[in-house]
């Protein structure tokens, strides 16, 4: 049984900001039908605390207050709890205070994660030593960095994966002692970023390999537009670096209905719930953080199309003020336009049963779910030609169509007109009642779950741990 710590800062069903906590709650379980036996350690939020109630192992001092290591259960598997109430005891978000800013004292807060994953890997815990780490995000992104500090995890392979780029936790140089980092790695071959300490530069320069959540994005990410600034380190371990579809947790996300035809009922229901007329045209949802990242502000431009052209649009999502009040001003224009700021997982769910498409214009996506959760539920995706969108949808291009394919829509590049164009055939692909039904059938019968992802990853765990 091959042996993986897996570090990360957020879980379901324990803690959520976004899909990496989808990512790491599944993995486990999927692994485990692999011959994987995958541990997971968390920080101790309070959530997780109260899932940690099994044996404490004393870690002593760390980053200004005492810590402990508390075993807990995640499911089936294992669950290490990094019990540090000075650090990770407290309210607000896990990464952000009351004020909505960052905590300013992240950088030890997840340095302390990513010490504690060096030493479970260096170390071992109650008679358990992992062959593979495999990290998570920035968060995670200083452990290669302390475990190369210690000889006696030099047979532990690492694994970083990039889950976003856009996060690359920064801090200022003047914490390299605070911080407990090797002087000398502080260069631009090193964990230097413009100046300051990149917690994520780190785990990519000295990881044993580097994967991402979507073969295209992978791509992506050795180019300067996506690579944000650390495209040229990512070029430099082009050999190192792979990109592995997400998925989803297909028993979870079981549409409500067996075939096509059973969604009708779901609009239908769906339109009463937002106060929505009854309609000959199409409902498209959006279920998103509303950002500009996600392509929202395009949307706004390219609204007018969609429904001058007879279809309906449902927004559930929060984010940037300025879309708040322009997505909260388009539904006041029109009675074909439903928005509800905020957060809600069960509305979430009847929105994609009862869409008809979903919307995903996202200017870079690395891999993202919404798409598999619209493609589960035969609600047909459009999607920007990018990351993860790009490898999971099939464009409804004249081949796709011709050859009975088609799975979604793409548009390319990502503006306003384009979007508007995507919605225009959306639109008139919606009418042809035969062509719809096969694409939503296709959509439904696309594999999304992570049979094929889990199988990867062990196999790429086999290919880095040392034989034991």
């Amino acid at each position: 049984m091959m042996r993986v710590l897996s570090v990360a800062s957020e879980c379901v069903p324990l803690v959520k900001t976004g899909g990496l906590a989808d990512v790491a709650g599944a993995l486990p379980g999927a692994l485990a039908r692999e011959g994987v036996e995958m541990r997971t350690l968390l920080p101790g939020y309070p959530a997780v605390m109260a899932a940690a109630d099994g044996p404490a192992h004393d870690l002593g001092d760390l980053f200004g207050g005492p810590a402990r290591l508390v075993e807990g259960r995640l499911g089936e598997a294992t669950l290490y709890a990094l019990d540090a109430p000075h650090l990770f005891d407290r309210p607000g978000g896990i990464y952000l205070g009351p004020d909505g800013q960052d905590w300013p004292d992240n950088p030890q807060r997840f340095a302390a994660l990513s010490r504690t994953a060096a030493r479970v890997a260096a170390e071992g815990v109650g008679g358990w030593q992992p062959q593979v780490m495999h990290l998570h995000d920035w968060q995670a992104g200083l452990a290669p960095l302390y475990l190369g500090t210690q000889a006696a995890g030099s047979g532990v392979a690492t694994l970083l994966t990039i889950h976003n780029i856009a996060f690359q936790g920064l801090a200022p140089a003047a914490m390299i002692d605070t911080l407990g980092l090797p002087p000398a790695g502080f260069t631009p071959e090193g964990y230097e970023y413009w100046g300051q300490v990149s917690a994520l530069k780190a785990g990519l320069v000295h990881a044993d390999a580097i994967s991402t959540v979507s073969p295209t994005y992978a791509s992506e990410l050795l180019t300067p537009e996506f690579g944000l600034g650390l495209d040229g380190v990512l070029r430099a371990r082009r050999a190192d670096l792979c990109g592995i579809l997400n998925g989803i947790d297909e028993d979870a996300w079981t549409p409500p209905y067996r075939t096509p035809r059973g969604k009708g009922r779901h609009t239908r229901r769906l339109r009463d719930e937002l106060g929505l007329p009854e309609r000959e045209g199409p409902l498209a949802v959006v279920i998103s953080r509303l950002t500009g990242q996600k392509g929202l502000d395009l949307l706004i431009e390219a609204l007018p199309a969609l429904i001058d052209g007879g279809g309906q649009l449902a927004l559930l999502g929060s984010g940037e003020p300025v879309l708040e009040a322009a997505f909260r001003d388009a539904a006041a224009a029109s009675p074909h336009v439903a928005v509800r700021i905020g957060y809600d997982e069960a509305l979430s769910r009847r929105m994609i049963a009862g869409g008809d498409a979903i919307l995903v214009p996202s200017r870079f996506e690395p891999c993202g779910l919404t798409q598999l959760y619209g493609l589960r539920f035969g609600t047909v995706p459009v999607v920007a030609r990018t990351g993860g969108l790009a490898d999971t949808v099939i464009d409804a291009n004249p081949a796709a169509i011709s050859a009975g394919v088609a799975t979604g829509l793409h548009f390319h590049p990502v503006t306003a007109d384009r979007l508007a164009q995507a919605l225009v055939k959306m639109t008139a692909l919606w009418h042809d009642r035969t062509l719809w039904q096969r694409m939503m059938r296709n959509a439904m019968a696309q594999p999304v779950g992570w049979d094929v992802s889990a199988r990867a990853y062990a196999d790429l765990y086999r290919s880095l741990a040392t034989p034991s």
